[in-house]
């Protein structure tokens, strides 16, 4: 992951309701979350929902899909671990016993199949 991109992300992240989004996304897997169902969980408006899935979606963090009239979104797993990987990709100048439960973590949390990146 470019710099460029990490920064993008984590500026979407670093907002509240952003996170919670796309944490509520997270936990929902591939199947992902009508629109409205989110805006309902969290209890926000629909406007401020549509502004903080877009900052989410141009972050490169969640992608959507039309099934009928309803808009399904879904988290970007590989999107999310590349953002980890960045974070701790020169972790602990060689000393990996002070990351080694970081990256411990990082591989348990990962969603893709054994092999993907």
């Amino acid at each position: 992951m470019e710099t460029k991109a990490a920064v993008a992300s984590l500026f979407a992240l670093a907002h509240e309701s952003r996170l919670a989004v796309f944490r509520l996304l997270v936990q929902a897997g591939a199947d992902g979350v009508a629109a409205g169902e989110i805006a309902r969980r969290l209890g926000v408006l629909p406007n401020t929902l549509s502004a903080n899935l877009n900052v989410l979606s141009h972050a490169g963090l969640i992608e959507s899909r039309r099934e009928g009239r309803t808009v399904i979104y879904t988290a970007r797993y590989e999107q999310m671990a590349q953002l980890l990987e960045f974070l701790v990709q020169d972790c602990c100048s060689g000393q990996p016993d002070i990351c080694a439960p970081l990256a411990d973590a990082v591989l348990q949390s990962r969603c893709l199949p054994e092999g993907r990146v």
